[in-house]
């Protein structure tokens, strides 16, 4: 039903009626007459609905809001997150372009180690074990297997396959290819028959094979294969995990500089870079890498350093014990050379062999390379120079970690920074979590 007053304005009085199934009363205002009509109580009050439509239409205006920011966030914290990767020592993404590897088939690198058998093992490192195999043709080739539980061997695998393939010299290790099927991840490098230099330099007996001559070639082409690193390659690259063991020798006894596992690579005028991931090896590492986690191409000086004094001696930095000090083996060549005295440091295996003034000329030029600031070590170019010429050497001054326990003071730093270590040959990585 709805109602209405008649049109009252002359006078007039009553009111009109309308039956009907109507429910409740709407007032309705004109220019002229009001009009009641009753009608369904849903559709009373319209602007109570209209409230109520909105409320779930701006929570959920809100969410999507919320969950637009949310997904913001999460991709510029893990954008952050990359270059935070990045810049302590991965593989940048611009590095990854007209990388071209040759590949190999499983069945192929397979049948070549003889399905990877024990006979054919060669070693293992934080990548993997390493394998022997001869291919089809009779080429000798040497397999690094990424291992499926090691995370640190993937992240060298990445960098191997950057790095490695876009480098080409003489005296670093040749990678042949890949190969990748599933699970399975593996670099293929040509075969260095006389393997590492530390399994020679190191031993007593094998050590008779390196003459004077053999090592002082030894030294020069690792000091070219660095100095092409850091100047001359398409990417300046700082190794990082320079020592005797990362030395390959090939049937003539030419050094190749090899596993760029733990490479960094410096774009345009970077010269130096922080990192909370120490990698390297205690007793070839420089002090400010060591303590501070700061690298630069003098880390590799200061490593070259290390091992140049290693081949002239015959012994190892790290473990090296004498009557009438506590000094390491740094420690020990900087004495002697104080008292001009460094032609006893020469390897007794090798004295009727060696040159005196290179070989006194090549421990003054390591000492130089183990200085205690950066600032004070040479270049490699400066090094390449100074071990072929006969020129005068500016005087060194005091090695960094001319002391053991310098070294495990070190050590224990960066333990407590979280620093996976050893006090061995054995290189330490710090893996963040991504």
């Amino acid at each position: 039903m709805a109602y209405s007053n008649l049109d009252v304005r002359r006078g007039g009085s009553g009111c009109l009626l309308w039956f009907g199934d109507l429910v409740d009363i709407r007032l309705v205002s004109g220019e002229e007459q009001i009009i009641y009509i009753r009608m369904a109580a849903s559709e009373l009050d319209s602007k109570g609905k209209k409230r109520k439509t909105l409320i779930p239409v701006l929570t959920s205006t809100a969410g999507i809001i919320l969950l637009g920011l949310s997904l913001i966030l999460f991709i510029w914290k893990r954008k952050k997150s990359h270059q935070n990767l990045r810049n302590e020592g991965g593989p940048e993404e611009s590095h990854k372009e007209g990388i071209e590897l040759p590949t190999f088939d499983i069945s192929t690198v397979t049948k070549a180690t003889n399905s990877f058998s024990i006979s054919n093992k060669l070693g293992e490192g934080g990548f993997g074990p390493v394998y022997r195999g001869m291919l089809e043709d009779g080429k000798d080739i040497a397999v690094k297997r990424l291992s499926r539980t090691s995370t640190q061997g993937l992240d060298e695998f990445k960098n191997e396959v950057i790095f490695i393939a876009k480098l080409q010299h003489r005296n670093l290790v040749k990678l042949l290819g890949c190969c990748i099927q599933g699970e399975e991840k593996m670099l293929i490098y040509e075969y260095m028959p006389n393997g590492s230099l530390d399994l020679i330099l190191f031993d007593k007996s094998k050590s008779k094979q390196l003459d004077w001559p053999k090592r002082f070639h030894i030294i020069n082409g690792i000091a070219r294969g660095l100095l092409y690193l850091h100047q001359d390659s398409r990417l300046r690259i700082i190794h990082r995990d320079l020592k005797a063991s990362n030395i390959l020798l090939d049937t003539d006894m030419n050094p190749k500089i090899s596993d760029f596992g733990t490479a960094r690579c410096f774009a345009g005028n970077e010269t130096e870079a922080n990192t909370k991931r120490v990698v390297g090896t205690y007793g070839y590492m420089s002090p400010e890498y060591a303590v501070d986690g700061l690298f630069s191409v003098k880390s590799d000086v200061y490593s070259f350093g290390v091992l140049v004094l290693e081949i002239v001696s015959g012994l190892k930095n790290r473990g090296f014990h004498h009557k009438d000090h506590h000094h390491n083996l740094l420690g020990h060549a900087w004495i002697l050379h104080k008292e001009r005295l460094s032609m006893e440091l020469v390897d007794t295996n090798i004295v009727d062999s060696f040159y005196f003034t290179e070989a006194v000329r090549s421990i003054h030029v390591a000492l130089l390379c183990v200085q205690q600031s950066p600032e004070d070590r040479p270049s490699m170019s400066s090094v390449v120079l100074m071990l072929g010429s006969e020129g005068a050497l500016p005087p060194p001054k005091q090695p960094g970690f001319f002391a053991e326990r310098d070294v495990r003071a070190a050590e224990n730093t960066s333990s407590n920074k979280n620093t996976v270590s050893s006090s061995n040959e054995y290189t330490i990585t710090l893996l963040d979590a991504r």
